[in-house]
């Protein structure tokens, strides 16, 4: 698996160009902890702190394919539910308009995550 993740730049020259006058940021709260390992995965994550043998139920941070996979299963939530056009960072998204439509377009990502599992700050 390779980093599947945008590149940061190429997203704000791509946000710079819609110079629209409303922007909205929607934040998916804990979004790499609300997405469940495999049953068949856990053993991979194992470790062991002062004697005693633990592994991860949830996707860990600090794993170096976390991003691309919380990447992967938001951006294709989102393209199930239909999601208006957006710009994503892994469990970041931002929505614009020249109107207050903007929340709007906020609100219709923000039920399509909660109906994917995932929360929002």
């Amino acid at each position: 698996m390779s980093a599947a993740v945008p590149d940061m730049l190429e997203l704000q020259y791509e946000l710079e160009s819609k110079a629209a006058k409303w922007y909205a940021t929607i934040d998916i709260a804990n979004a790499f902890f609300s997405i469940p390992l495999a049953a068949e995965c856990r053993p991979q994550f194992a470790f062991t702190w002062r004697g005693i043998q633990y592994t991860w139920n949830r996707l860990p941070q600090g794993w170096k394919h976390s991003p691309t996979i919380c990447h992967g299963l938001i951006q294709t939530a989102l393209e199930k539910g239909e999601a208006p056009e957006h710009l994503q960072y892994i469990d970041d998204i931002i929505v614009w308009g020249n109107t207050a439509e903007v929340s709007e377009k906020g609100k219709k990502i923000i039920q399509i995550l909660l109906k994917a599992g995932f929360a929002i700050k």
